[in-house]
């Protein structure tokens, strides 16, 4: 696990476009597992400019890590309408090219196996993700058991009370989404996990420095072969200095 602090959002943002750039460079057909949230807006950013500065994303397929359930693709608070707005209206990736869960549909049983065989068709080289103040990734929230598979999750209270800030009112945060589960994350190639601000610092300290656990689905990632941690000084500041590289 590596892991990398900078002064600002902005400047890890940019860290990240170029590993992510890197990599669709190297990949004849590159596979990028992408994540919503405030805090991957400093990485679309970046990547916006790094794409009209002349690197081609044709070639690329995105799959999101997840979507509410119960919110149209028009609605501004679905990862859909978020995903357009900070990355794909911007880029010329392909539409036929990228997938993100339906939150939707009529079955959403079906869903979510369909969203398993888009895995399954498109290993994924690149993966994006946050950490919720509870330690879930995607929205694998806090649980005895950590599901492998694409499911349907009940938000937990902390999920609902931190992203009631994207809404007008706490009561219409949705109470359910559809996320990824935590074996196709864990097969990615390359794994970056982002996280900002004060509030990140001590489930950090937790998901990296404690043991694995199922209430903290983000200590996972202490199996993986190839996971880089990038944060601002803040959300490193419950970490020894020796833990990490400034």
């Amino acid at each position: 696990m590596k892991i990398r602090v900078f002064e600002t959002p902005s400047d890890a943002g940019l860290y990240v476009a170029a590993l992510a750039e890197r990599v669709v460079l190297d990949v004849p057909n590159p596979v990028l597992g992408l994540a919503t949230g405030s805090t991957s807006c400093p990485f679309y950013q970046a990547f916006v400019k790094f794409e009209k500065c002349g690197l081609d994303l044709s070639r690329t397929t995105t799959i999101n890590l997840d979507e509410y359930i119960g919110l149209p693709d028009t609605h501004p608070q679905s990862y859909h309408y978020f995903m357009n707005e900070q990355l794909f209206d911007h880029v010329n990736i392909p539409r036929d090219q990228i997938f993100i869960p339906d939150g939707a549909a009529a079955d959403l049983h079906a869903e979510c196996e369909r969203y398993d065989d888009i895995i399954r068709k498109h290993p994924i080289d690149f993966q994006i993700l946050g950490i919720g103040v509870n330690g879930h990734i995607g929205f694998n929230e806090p649980n005895d058991l950590l599901l492998s598979r694409t499911h349907v999750v009940e938000l937990s209270h902390d999920t609902i009370a931190s992203n009631a800030r994207f809404f007008t009112d706490v009561s219409e945060v949705p109470r359910k989404a559809i996320t990824m589960g935590v074996q196709a994350i864990l097969q990615a190639r390359q794994i970056v996990l982002m996280a900002f601000g004060k509030e990140k610092a001590h489930i950090v300290s937790r998901a990296i420095q404690g043991e694995v656990r199922t209430d903290i689905p983000a200590s996972i990632l202490q199996l993986h072969r190839d996971v880089t941690i990038v944060l601002d000084k803040l959300s490193a500041s419950e970490l020894p200095h020796a833990e990490y590289i400034a």
